[in-house]
C-alpha cells in the first residue's frame, strides 16, 4: 500500500506546542515496503518524554510523542519477511537502518547521523496512538515470548536496554565494585545490571525512600540517602579510600558527575547515562579534566536498539533474571495521558513509572 488516502483514523497524543500537549485524530499509518503498523497495547511514559515537551529537541507540532510500547502487528510491508498481522512484538525506544555508516560501523543509535536512532517521537510520530508505525520491521520487530507479559516487554524497549547498557559498557570485573547516582527507572535497570554482570559491590545512591527501597530489591548491596550522609565519603570509607571501579551517572546532574570523578578509583570508569537536558549548565569538560589527573575512562551511553537488542532483554525476562515491573508505580488509560505527564514531570506520588493500557 502506497498512500494513506481512504484510510481509517486513530487517536494520538500530541505535542501541539512547547509546552503543550493535546490528543488529536490522525490517520492509521502505512507500513511503506519494509515497514510495520502495530497496535499498541501498552507503553510507558519517559521523563524524555516530558523532555521532548519542554522543547529541549526544539519545536515540534502535531508531533506523536511515546517512545517505549508494545503491541500486536496490524500491517506489514510486502518486504516485510519475519512478522506478521498478529504477532505480539515489542519495539526499541531506537529503530536503526542497519544500513547506513554508523550502523554498520556499530553506532546503531547514531543511525544516519546524531541522535538519528531516535526516530519514534522525534524525527516521526511515536506510540502514544492507537496505532504506530515502525522503519524496516525486519530489524526492529522482536516478537514478545508467551510468558512475558505486555507490561515487562515494554520495559525491554528502553529502561532496560539503556541501563544495562551503562553497567556493560562500563566493563565492571567480576567482584568488582560499582556505585550508581540515582535510582530512578534507568539507574535501578543499571542496578540490576551490575548485579547480572557479577559485581561484588553494588551502591545505589539516591534520595527517595521508595527508590532505595527498588535498589536493594534490584541488586545494591548498599544504598545511601544524598539527603542523610554524604554519599562520596561514605563510599571512599566503605572502599578504605580506594574508590569504586566503576561509578554511573543515571540522572543528568552536575552534581552527580562530579560525584563519579570523586569517589572512581585511579583508572577506573565513569559511565554518563543521565540526560543532562533540564536547563542546568553541566561543565562537563571542567569534569572532564578532573577526571584526566586520575586517568578515568568516561563513557556515554545512548539506548542501544534492534531486533536482537530486543531478544536479549526480553530473554532476561523470559528466563526470570529480572523483572522489570516493580518499577510501576502507576497504570492509566490512554485517555488519561494528561495525569501521567503531570506525574512524571513533578515526581509526586512517588511515581517511577506509569503504565498506559490501550
Amino acid at each position: 500500500m502506497n498512500s494513506g488516502a481512504g484510510r481509517a483514523t486513530m487517536k494520538a497524543y500530541v505535542m501541539l506546542g512547547i509546552g503543550d500537549t493535546g490528543f488529536v485524530e490522525k490517520t492509521i499509518p502505512v507500513p511503506g515496503p519494509t515497514g510495520a503498523v502495530v497496535k499498541t497495547t501498552a507503553a510507558l511514559v519517559c521523563t524524555s518524554d516530558c523532555h521532548v515537551v519542554a522543547g529541549t529537541v526544539g519545536e515540534r507540532r502535531n508531533l506523536t510523542l511515546g517512545h517505549e510500547a508494545v503491541g500486536r502487528v496490524y500491517e506489514v510491508g510486502e518486504a516485510v519477511q519475519t512478522v506478521r498481522p498478529g504477532d505480539r512484538v515489542a519495539v526499541n525506544a531506537i529503530t536503526p537502518c542497519f544500513k547506513c555508516h554508523p550502523c554498520q560501523r556499530g553506532y546503531t543509535s547514531q543511525c544516519g547521523g546524531i541522535l538519528g536512532g531516535w526516530k519514534l517521537s522525534h524525527s516521526k510520530d511515536g506510540v502514544f496512538a492507537d496505532y504506530f508505525h515502525v522503519n524496516d520491521a525486519d530489524a526492529n520487530l522482536a516478537p514478545i515470548p508467551e510468558t512475558v507479559t505486555d507490561e515487562a516487554a515494554c520495559y525491554t524497549a528502553d529502561m532496560m536496554s539503556t541501563g544495562f547498557k551503562g553497567a556493560e559498557v562500563g566493563g565492571i570485573p567480576l567482584g568488582g565494585t560499582v556505585a550508581i547516582f540515582a535510582q530512578g527507572p534507568v539507574g535501578l535497570m543499571a542496578t540490576a545490571g551490575a548485579r547480572l554482570l557479577g559485581a561484588g559491590l553494588v551502591i545505589g545512591v539516591d534520595k527517595r525512600p521508595n527508590r532505595l527501597v527498588l535498589s536493594k530489591f534490584y541488586g545494591a548491596d548498599i544504598t545511601l540517602n544524598f539527603t542523610e550522609v554524604d554519599p562520596d565519603e561514605e563510599i571512599l570509607e566503605i572502599t578504605n579510600g580506594e574508590g569504586v571501579d566503576v561509578s554511573i551517572e543515571a540522572i543528568g546532574s552536575q552534581m552527580a558527575l562530579d560525584s563519579c570523578i570523586r569517589v572512581t578509583r585511579p583508572g577506573g570508569t565513569i559511565v554518563n547515562l543521565g540526560v543532562h537536558s533540564d536547563g542546568e549548565n553541566i561543565h562537563i569538560l571542567k569534569a572532564a579534566l578532573n577526571a584526566r589527573f586520575k586517568s578515568h575512562t568516561i563513557r556515554s551511553v545512548l539506548c542501544p536498539g534492534g531486533k536482537e537488542r530486543m531478544q536479549r532483554m526480553l530473554r532476561l525476562v523470559e528466563r526470570k533474571r529480572v523483572d522489570p515491573t516493580r518499577l510501576t508505580t502507576h497504570r492509566f488509560g490512554f485517555d488519561e495521558l494528561d495525569t501521567a505527564f503531570n506525574l512524571m514531570r513533578t515526581k509526586e506520588c512517588d511515581i517511577i513509572k506509569p503504565l498506559i493500557l490501550f
